[in-house]
């Protein structure tokens, strides 16, 4: 990493327009040849989704996790419920398509290809982002789904990782999500995973089950070897 990629890690401003939030940026040690957009749960950008981002970082991808509640962080369902209620659509979708500009200008390669992951309440943008820029070629969910046009705009491949037991996504919307896509001639590889609830691989959450988080991050990281550098 080089004195300069140092003095960009870590929490820097995300500026669009005149709105201004952060982002976290994590860089590997040799110049990456991808970047990975994370987009954050209902809890905000707290330190389980740092810790994600630096592991990606270690798998050889620049990352960049931008803060879509503005440096607030929810420790409570009730918390977390008031934040995500109160954002608002399109000052959301202008902070994520920002980070995703400000991630490939890190990148600094216009041919590098990049992937979208989001957890739960980032579901939503990380499915959504293909459809509105095409250097995006790859998406990831954790235990969120969504309906509307953009999942058929878009040809690139999903990744999905699934509870086995989950109040807030059901496997009626997990279907639908599967089964839409490849309506669209999209790729779909959605994974289940026994003896699991919502937020299983967020290490702060009582429902935080290490062996199939574990499990999903090796899938994410080969998922994204395959489809952003082969």
């Amino acid at each position: 990493m080089t004195t300069e990629q140092l003095g960009l890690t870590g929490r820097r401003p995300l500026r669009v327009g005149h709105r201004v939030t952060t982002m976290h940026l994590a860089l590997p040690a040799s110049p990456a040849r991808a970047g990975v957009i994370v987009l954050h749960p209902w809890w905000g950008l707290n330190e389980d989704v740092v810790a994600y981002a630096d592991r990606l970082a270690d798998a050889g991808f620049a990352v960049a996790a931008p803060d879509l509640f503005a440096g607030q962080v929810a420790t409570s369902i009730a918390e977390a419920e008031g934040l995500s209620d109160s954002v608002e659509e399109d000052v959301a979708d202008a902070f994520v398509l920002g980070a995703v500009d400000e991630l490939g200008a890190v990148v600094g390669d216009p041919s590098a290809r990049l992937g979208a992951i989001g957890f739960s309440f980032g579901a939503a943008w990380a499915l959504w982002l293909p459809a509105h820029r095409p250097e995006v070629a790859a998406s990831a969910v954790y235990y969120g789904t969504m309906e509307g046009p953009s999942l058929s705009r878009a040809r690139t491949p999903v990744l999905g990782h699934f509870a086995a037991d989950d109040p807030y996504e059901s496997e009626a919307s997990v279907a639908a999500l599967e089964q839409t896509l490849r309506t669209a001639n999209r790729e779909a590889e959605f994974h289940r995973y026994p003896g699991t609830g919502h937020w299983f691989a967020e290490s702060s959450k009582d429902a935080h089950v290490p062996e199939a988080a574990e499990l999903a991050f090796e899938r994410t990281v080969d998922f994204l070897r395959r489809t952003l550098l082969d």
